[in-house]
Parts: structure tokens; sequence; C-alpha cells
């Protein structure tokens, strides 16, 4: 369970406040999204992912996320995806998560998946120019339908493949417990493996994966209560959705409400709660678009959320966390333009967020209109 405090720490702002979940207390509600890099060779991460998290952690958010990584080397979305399907890649991993620890108060999570139908389609800002880097290694889908029109056409997995599938995830959890993550994300959105399974519009299968939400949710769970099982009790693990599908025949939003029920029940702690990308059709792209979702999950579900999407400024995490829409606020965009995006937001509202040591000076930098 998580404990919100926010009420008795009057004195602070909401986003601000620390969050235990399990064993495990943030100093704040602001989080870095997973962002996928691709920046690794061979699924191992080096000095990119050390400065990417290693930043954005000393510049102040409780939490951050590292990038979707692939249980399998066919799970990738590109050739240069991080990785976690080998051994190889936990030494990597271990830099950047002691780095975070010795350096910074903040936590770290490693979130897992299998890109499924979307993998394989190369570096996102190359995609369509022609040296996107695609090594055609075979996808797998739970039924073979591309994402688009042209995009490839997936390979059915057969059932006994399914089979395989929670022992993935089981291996690549046991790397990140000896990396000593503090956090686990199990990314079942935006149209990759799990995600893909949960959709109506991308399942069709009419076996036991198949067909109502029970089916459909058959792969998802079992995979999770694998994690649960090896991951420590301590520790939390939350679940990334996509809360509506945005195309007839899709996910609404009561159906989003049961699938983070059931992960619930079966030992999440959080819901991240996205949208979309289950498919080519576009999402809406304003402002807070995705927050209503989070709050309705955390309502009617009874969990915690975690909301996402173009969060922009300090008094919208503050009126989030504050009112109870969700307990935690993930900014991708805005940690990429600002690796110190939230000691410059306490900054500007008047909040002394501890420095680290050696940047204790810069606190006292003085602004110049």
């Amino acid at each position: 369970m998580a404990t919100n405090p926010v009420e008795a720490v009057t004195s602070v702002p909401p986003m601000f406040t620390p969050l235990t979940i399990r064993g495990m207390t943030l100093p704040n509600r602001v989080v870095m999204s997973p962002l996928c890099m691709y920046s690794a060779d061979d699924g191992l991460v080096g000095d990119w992912h050390v400065v990417h998290l290693g930043s954005r952690s000393m510049g102040g958010a409780g939490l951050v996320i590292a990038e979707m990584s692939a249980v399998h080397p066919n799970g990738r979305i590109s050739v240069k995806d991080a990785g976690i399907w080998d051994d190889k890649h936990t030494e990597g991993w271990k830099r950047v998560v002691d780095f975070v620890h010795q350096n910074t108060d903040g936590k770290i999570g490693l979130q897992l998946g299998h890109a499924g139908r979307k993998g394989d389609t190369g570096e996102s800002w190359k995609r369509g120019s022609g040296d996107e880097t695609i090594m055609g290694y075979d996808i797998i889908a739970p039924t073979a339908i591309p994402v688009s029109e042209r995009a490839r056409v997936p390979r059915e997995i057969t059932p006994d493949e399914i089979a395989a599938v929670p022992g993935w995830y089981v291996d690549a959890t046991k790397r990140a417990l000896e990396a000593d993550f503090d956090m686990l994300e199990f990314h079942c959105a935006h149209g990759y493996l799990m995600s893909s399974f949960i959709s109506p519009l991308s399942n069709k299968r009419t076996d036991e994966y198949g067909g109502p939400l029970e089916n459909r949710m058959r792969l998802p769970l079992k995979v999770f209560h694998a994690i649960r099982e090896v991951w420590p009790d301590d520790r939390p693990i939350s679940v990334r959705i996509s809360a509506i599908d945005w195309e007839e025949g899709g996910h609404e939003i009561e159906d989003a409400v049961e699938v983070s029920r059931l992960f619930h029940e079966a030992g999440a702690d959080l819901i991240d709660v996205s949208s979309g990308m289950v498919t080519n059709k576009r999402s809406p792209d304003t402002t807070l678009f995705q927050v209503p979702f989070a709050a309705q999950i955390r309502a009617d579900a009874g969990v915690p959320t975690m909301a996402v999407g173009n969060i922009e400024l300090g008094e919208q995490m503050n009126d989030i966390i504050a009112s109870g829409k969700a307990d935690l606020c993930v900014i991708g965009r805005g940690h990429m333009y600002d690796p110190y995006l939230a000691r410059h937001i306490a900054r500007e509202i008047g909040y002394d967020l501890p420095w680290p040591g050696p940047y204790s000076r810069g606190s006292k930098f003085r602004l110049h209109d």
C-alpha cells in the first residue's frame, strides 16, 4: 500500500512530499518517465545511461525509471534497445543503479517489456528516413495483424511459445534484482506484446488467450504473478497500461479500471496510466489529457496511480497530487528538455529542495530577470 502524507505536511508543496510504497520511500512525487534511448549495443547499457538516468536523479526526480528493457533479443523495438535478457546485461545496469544510490536520495526502477509486433522498427528519430537499422528478426503477436498498413505482419505466437514467456520475465527480474533496482515496472501498454494480448484490437485469438477480457488478461497475469513471486516483498512493482485505445472497438476507461483491479489483486502496487499506441491511430496531445484516466482508475479500482502525459508545470503537479487524482507525476519530455526540472520548479515556487553536497553552492545562485 502507498501512504499519502500530503495533508499532514502542509508546509511542503504536495509534489515534494514523500511517498512510501512497500519498503521503498520516495523523497518526492516527481518521476522521470521510462524513455527509450536507442543507445545500447547488443542490449548493453553504458556511459549514456549513467548520464541520462544519473543526471535526472541528481536533478531532483524522486524516482527515475529506466527505459523498457527487452526480456528477449527479439523483443527489442530496435537493435539499439537496452536489454535484460542475458546475464551480461546486469553489470551495466548495476553501474547505473550504483550511481543513483551513491549520489542521490532518489530511487530507480526498471521497465521490463517485449516489443511484440512493434519490434525491429529502428531508432525512433530515423524511422521513415531509410537510415533506420532493421535486422529482420522474428516478431510475434497474439494474432498475425500488423500494427499499421505499412508495418510488417507479425507471426502468431503458438501456445507452446506462450508457455515460455513467463520464464523470460522471471530471468529478467532476477537480473534486475542483482543490479539492485528499487522497483520494477511491467510494460503492458502502447501495443507491445503484453498490451497486444490485452487489447481486442490486436488479439483475435479463439483459444484460452483470446475472446473476453478474462482470457485476454490470462498471459499478462501469468507473467505478473511469475515476476511478483521472485521479486522481493519489500520492493514495489508498477504496471503501465493503455487506459483507452482511442479507436472504435478498443478498450475504454471501464475496461482499464477492470484491468487495473486485476493487476492490483495480483500484487501490483501502482498503475502507470498512459493510453493509445495499440494501433497507429493518433491520440490527443493536449495538456493533462490522460490525468482523468489516472483519477478514475485510482477512485474506481482502489489502486494508487501514476499520471503521465503533457504534465508541464509545478502547479499542475501540485494540483494532481493534492486533489487525489494520482499519487505520482511522470514526466518525459520535460525531463529530456531539463534534467534538473524538479530543482528548477522548486526554485520557482520558493521551496528549498536539498542539493547534492558537491552542488550545494548552486542552490544560492541568484537568478536575474
